[in-house]
């Protein structure tokens, strides 16, 4: 099957979206299928286009049997809001021409946001008469509404007109929480159109190791140290001051050390509330590399998912399955109503407090600190089961089964088009 992904974002990118539709385009090559990637030029959490990228309209590359075609983007390094616009239709118009380089796909699958993709992807979709596919990571412009990231009433309706084309024109769509399903049924999408496909890990790249000669304590001199880790996207809707706060709670514990990575310019923002704060049991970090990932979640004692209480209820971070997959306990800082405690919950992997609760924070860490017994269960009951639910192998039997049917589904509508066609030549002769 010839199968296009079409992705904002892509590796070398190190979190987020990019190693997913990564790992969901080599896993599908691995099963025989042609694939190709339409991205942008690397620049992600940065917010600027790395080193050997910049300067070039457009790249194509191989990496692992995927064909990867790469398109400028403006973008600035603090965006407003102005600048995000203009950014997502940099990517329209500029990747669009890479699109049409390449053999017809049988199928395409859109990552969303940004939302200003479908405007290609329906083009391709509609030239090509092939089925598209929206993988729904975040819903907008709910949740930028929602925690004040957009403001601005026009560009709101722009994009609530925009998200009901991508539902009304996907055929079908993947969404990565329940709770995405009851949003896009509550508006009006189709439930025969939605399929949950939960985000995934690589098991066997993510898994759990022992703490004891893990080179990357020793870089950081974490050896004899109890770690509470928060590793990924430090924006808005996580709050992690309350991270810092908890810290205070937790300074007379001295072998409790909270180690944060992140971008540089979130790093720089936490850097002066620590200051604020007299803060000395934090340690900052900028991201680690990806092949550093399994260490690093091996290195901690704990990993933390935090949001704050305003976070719509179906946002699912996609942290919950690689914390779940080290083997490593979650203390989840989130809002009891959402889709993150409840997936926590569901897991039995982890322990629920109230979020922007520094106390009810500290209290769950000095909880797992002082009882090794019950953060071991956690972490192995997590693993139990991110095997059986957040495995890539499930994830690509998912999209292969989903591809499969609604490429046959469309190819029974095109032999039945032109058997009218050719019984209506018929009679017109």
């Amino acid at each position: 099957m010839e199968i296009l992904i079409y992705s904002y974002n892509y590796h070398p990118e190190p979190i987020g979206i990019a190693p997913l539709m990564t790992e969901l385009a080599e896993g599908l090559v691995k099963r025989g299928h042609q694939v190709r990637a339409i991205t942008a030029m690397p620049n992600y959490p940065q917010r600027q286009i790395y080193n050997e990228y910049q300067g070039k309209w457009y790249v194509t590359e191989q990496k692992n049997g995927v064909k990867i075609q790469r398109s400028y983007v403006r973008i600035k390094s603090k965006p407003n809001v102005l600048d995000r616009l203009l950014l997502e239709l940099s990517f329209v118009f500029t990747s669009l021409p890479q699109a049409f380089k390449g053999k017809r796909p049988d199928v395409i699958i859109l990552t969303v946001p940004p939302l200003f993709g479908i405007l290609p992807a329906a083009i391709l979709s509609c030239l090509y008469n092939c089925p598209l596919v929206l993988n729904v990571q975040d819903i907008l412009p709910e949740a930028a509404v929602r925690v004040g990231l957009l403001k601005n009433k026009w560009i709101i309706r722009t994009l609530a007109t925009l998200e009901k084309f991508a539902y009304r024109t996907a055929h079908s769509i993947s969404v990565i929480a329940d709770g995405f399903s009851e949003n896009l049924v509550n508006k009006g999408v189709p439930v025969n159109k939605i399929v949950c496909i939960p985000n995934w890990v690589n098991i066997n790249f993510i898994r759990p190791l022992p703490k004891h000669d893990n080179s990357w304590r020793a870089t950081h001199q974490l050896d004899d140290k109890f770690v509470v880790l928060y590793s990924g996207n430090i924006a808005l809707t996580q709050g992690l001051e309350t991270v810092i706060e908890a810290a205070v709670c937790l300074r007379h514990i001295k072998n409790i050390v909270f180690a944060i990575a992140g971008e540089a310019t979130a790093l720089q923002r936490l850097q002066e509330y620590c200051l604020l704060n007299g803060v000395d049991n934090i340690l900052l970090l900028p991201l680690q590399p990806r092949e550093k990932l399994p260490e690093m979640l091996a290195a901690s004692d704990v990993g933390l998912i935090v949001q704050k209480r305003n976070v719509i209820s179906f946002n699912m971070p996609s942290k919950i399955p690689l914390l779940l997959a080290s083997g490593r306990p979650i203390v989840g800082s989130v809002p009891t109503s959402g889709t993150a405690a409840r997936a926590i919950a569901l897991s039995g992997g982890g322990i629920i407090v109230e979020p922007e609760s520094p106390n009810a924070l500290a209290d769950a860490i000095e909880n797992l600190y002082s009882n090794p017994t019950l953060a071991t269960k956690l972490g192995q009951t997590g693993r139990q089961f991110a095997e059986a639910n957040y495995s890539l192998e499930q994830a690509l039997d998912r999209y292969e089964w989903l591809f499969s049917h609604i490429v046959s589904k469309q190819k029974s509508v095109r032999d039945i088009l032109a058997k009218l066609h050719s019984k209506k030549s018929v009679v017109d002769g």
